[in-house]
């Protein structure tokens, strides 16, 4: 795979460079609530600007339906790149249509400009190979070379991402080469105990995963929602929880292999519960008591793990060498259940190991909840990709970047 430092040294100075990152930001009311990812790729296009290139950014934003959808709109994140690089940065209004040949025509050397969110098109994200090829080329007519840089969407077979590459002399960027690097150490150069922690909403989000570490972690710590499917397969009462029966088999398939492969799978002892799902904004006081893992009330729902679960799990992290962290443990966004994550990222910093937070809620939570992202060892920009580069899959975004 062609870093972007091997590029640079070939010249870029004059040259139109594609840089596919990923500023898909959230955004509430138009305005951006977690700049993360376009900090992430900022060292990218400042490095490329500052060599004289004409940098032209692009990027998906939100589940537009392949056609313009101003929610969508990538304008803040432009807005916000441009602050961060201290400079203008110009705005095409479409991706590949007058608007964008424009701004790309009139860029002048060392200058930025950001294209529409990609999504707009349905070429970007279209399974037939000939649309999508088809807009690749389009795209192709916008720049000489490409940087893929967006790692948060590697993981998907988009034109932006697969097919342009194909088209251009390419490279990575700095922040793939990083997240690969990191994602080296949590494969292929572990240093254990090794510890994962995994929550968020769905155990079958992380089946594969699950799988995958059954033969590679020494412990499996499972907080969130998906934990309730875990004590449902272990004969609990798991009440209005949110509950995966079609799992169930699954989990209790891997709750014995894990057994007998020497697996530590930890599943909480007690939780917070209540008989209402919580204003997430907190104008509501939350009505909810602390149970053992086992005597949760038929009429109430587990929404974050509780004290002692807290105590046990950062016990299970403190003598880790590696910690690999994916999904909140509890509903986070509500201050009343953000103790079980707040407890998880602060175990994270006391671990003398190597840490990664695995992108996705788990980086927005550390954010939110006030943590330096710096103490940590990595802060992924892309759940979805981290996890399937963990399961063993050929992500299509990386296989397109190699020679």
């Amino acid at each position: 795979m062609k870093t972007i430092d091997e590029l640079l040294s070939e010249g870029v100075s004059g040259k139109r460079v594609f840089v596919r990152a990923d500023l898909n930001v959230p955004l509430s009311d138009g305005t951006i609530t977690d700049d993360g990812r376009i900090r992430a790729v900022l060292p990218t296009i400042a490095k490329l600007a500052e060599a004289g290139a004409r940098v032209v950014v692009a990027s998906h934003l939100g589940r537009p339906k392949g056609a313009p959808d101003p929610a969508f709109s990538l304008a803040p994140a432009a807005r916000r790149l441009g602050e961060l690089l201290g400079a203008d940065v110009a705005f095409a209004t479409d991706t590949v249509g007058a608007s964008a040949k424009e701004t790309v025509a009139a860029l002048a050397d060392g200058r930025v400009a950001v294209l529409e969110n990609l999504r707009f098109n349905a070429g970007e994200t279209s399974k037939d190979d000939a649309e999508r090829g088809a807009f690749a080329d389009e795209l192709a007519e916008l720049a000489d070379l490409y940087v893929g840089d967006g790692f948060g969407a590697v993981h998907r077979k988009h034109a932006s991402v697969f097919d342009l590459p194909a088209r251009l002399p390419h490279a990575a960027g700095y922040l793939i080469a990083t997240e690969v690097g990191v994602l080296k150490k949590l494969t292929a150069e572990v240093k254990r105990p090794y510890v994962v922690v995994l929550g968020g909403a769905k155990v079958s989000d992380k089946l594969a995963v699950i799988d995958e570490l059954l033969g590679k972690a020494d412990r499996l710590l499972i907080g969130g929602g998906m934990a309730y499917t875990f004590l449902y397969a272990k004969g609990y009462e798991v009440g209005i929880s949110l509950l995966q029966k079609d799992q169930v088999d699954k989990v209790t398939e891997y709750m014995a292999r894990a057994e007998a492969n020497g697996v530590e799978l930890v599943l909480p002892v007690d939780v917070l519960v209540s008989a209402d799902f919580p204003d997430l904004k907190g104008k509501t006081p939350a009505d909810y008591e602390t149970v053992d893992a086992d005597k949760i009330p038929a009429d109430k729902e587990g929404l974050d793990i509780g004290p002692r679960t807290r105590e046990l799990y950062a016990s299970k992290i403190a003598d880790a060498e590696t910690v690999f962290w994916n999904g909140p443990v509890g509903v986070f966004e509500h201050p009343d259940y953000a103790k079980g994550t707040k407890a998880i990222a602060q175990a994270l910093l006391d671990s003398p190991g190597f840490t990664v937070v695995g992108g996705g809620d788990s980086a927005a939570a550390v954010r939110t909840l006030g943590f330096d992202e710096n103490a940590f060892g990595h802060i992924s920009t892309g759940g979805g990709a981290s996890l399937e580069y963990l399961e063993g899959k050929t992500l299509p975004g990386l296989a397109a970047l190699e020679d």
